[in-house]
C-alpha cells in the first residue's frame, strides 16, 4: 500500500461523529454560546452565570468550596469572583480568625438575579430543543460520565 493510499484512506482513526468526547464537547460549545445571547443584557458569561448558580445553591462559602462544588479552580475563579462583585453580585469579605480565607455571599442584587435567572435558564431550555424530561436524562447520563471518570481520579 502506498503512502499516497494512506493519506487519502477516509477511514483512517476514530470517527469523530461516533466519539462521546466531541459529542460533549461540540454541543457545550453551543449551549454555551445559546448563553451567551441571553446573558448579554446582565453583562455575564456563561462562566460567571455558573458562579452565580453555585452561589444560590451554596451561598456564604469560601472560594474553595464554591470551586469544589461547581468543578472550577481557586485561580479561575478568583478574577470571575472580583469581576461579580464589582458588578454588584456579590461581596467577598476576609473570614475574621482565618485572613487567608475569603467568604463569598450574594448580595442583594445578586439574590434578586435568581428569579431573573430562571427564565434565562428556561429559554436556553428551549433553545435546545429538548423536553425537561430528555434533558433530564442527558443530564443523568452526564452525571454518570462524570462520576465514573472522576471515580478513576480518587
Amino acid at each position: 500500500m502506498s503512502s499516497t493510499t494512506l493519506k487519502n484512506d477516509r477511514t483512517m482513526g476514530p470517527k469523530i461523529a461516533e466519539q462521546v468526547c466531541y459529542a460533549l464537547y461540540s454541543t457545550s460549545g453551543a449551549v454555551t454560546q445559546a448563553y451567551a445571547s441571553l446573558l448579554s443584557p446582565f453583562q455575564l458569561t456563561y462562566s460567571q452565570f455558573v458562579v452565580m448558580m453555585g452561589l444560590w445553591q451554596q451561598d456564604a462559602v469560601s472560594v474553595t468550596e464554591l470551586g469544589r462544588f461547581i468543578g472550577l479552580s481557586k485561580a479561575t475563579l478568583t478574577p470571575m469572583l472580583k469581576t461579580l462583585e464589582n458588578r454588584g453580585y456579590l461581596q467577598r469579605n476576609r473570614v475574621p480568625g482565618n485572613e487567608r480565607t475569603m467568604a463569598i455571599t450574594l448580595t442583594r442584587q445578586g439574590r434578586d438575579f435568581a428569579r431573573q435567572a430562571e427564565q434565562v435558564a428556561e429559554q436556553a431550555l428551549c433553545a435546545t430543543g429538548l423536553t425537561k424530561e430528555e434533558a433530564a436524562q442527558l443530564i443523568a447520563l452526564c452525571d454518570k460520565v462524570k462520576r465514573r471518570l472522576n471515580s478513576d481520579k480518587e
